[in-house]
């Protein structure tokens, strides 16, 4: 049961990489034989985080060390994980992702204290972000690069800056009627 489950978020993070659900030896295949090592990573890090087998931390942990992606087994990450250009990845254990969320390299999510980040579903955080401390990150977001995030961001708003701040929102409509805001 648990690695079904676990092809169930495999499935969701292949389709977010390759743009269709492949069938279960496709994606083994896939792993084996493609370059895509974030997706391997992704591969590799779900399967230890649901199955947690010796030989899926194993791989886990060298792949880690490998890449330099640092994403502890324990961290609550929903469907479709996608890491863009993963190098220099650090994310608390205790953080918690929602679906559809693109991370990309030089990211580091953490705290000094015991609560890291909340991020919301359909959240794209650009390169070089610091997420710190107990933020909630709300949905269909977008944190422009190399910003630093110190206070909750609002659904529906794209964030940057040191310290991040709301420079537009993400409303669809808003932009077709020319509201202004």
């Amino acid at each position: 049961m648990k690695i079904k489950k676990a092809f169930e978020y495999i499935k969701s993070d292949y389709f977010r990489y390759y743009g269709n659900y492949g069938s279960i030896p496709k994606i083994i295949l896939k792993v084996i034989t493609s370059g895509n090592h974030c997706f391997r990573y992704s591969f590799w890090l779900r399967l230890a985080s649901i199955r947690g087998g010796v030989i899926e931390k194993y791989v886990h942990h060298r792949l880690s060390i490998k890449y330099g992606i640092q994403i502890p087994t324990n961290t609550k990450i929903g469907y479709g994980l996608y890491i863009g250009h993963g190098v220099g990845i650090v994310i608390n254990g205790g953080t918690i992702i929602g679906n559809n969320v693109n991370i990309s390299q030089f990211l580091s999510i953490g705290t000094n204290h015991r609560t890291p980040a909340t991020v919301g579903d359909n959240v794209y955080i650009g390169p070089g972000c610091c997420i710190v401390e107990d933020v909630v990150i709300g949905n269909n977001v977008t944190i422009g690069a190399g910003s630093v995030v110190t206070k909750d961001v609002p659904t529906q708003t794209t964030v940057a800056g040191v310290p991040a701040k709301v420079i537009g929102t993400n409303h669809p409509e808003y932009i077709q009627n020319k509201v202004s805001i």
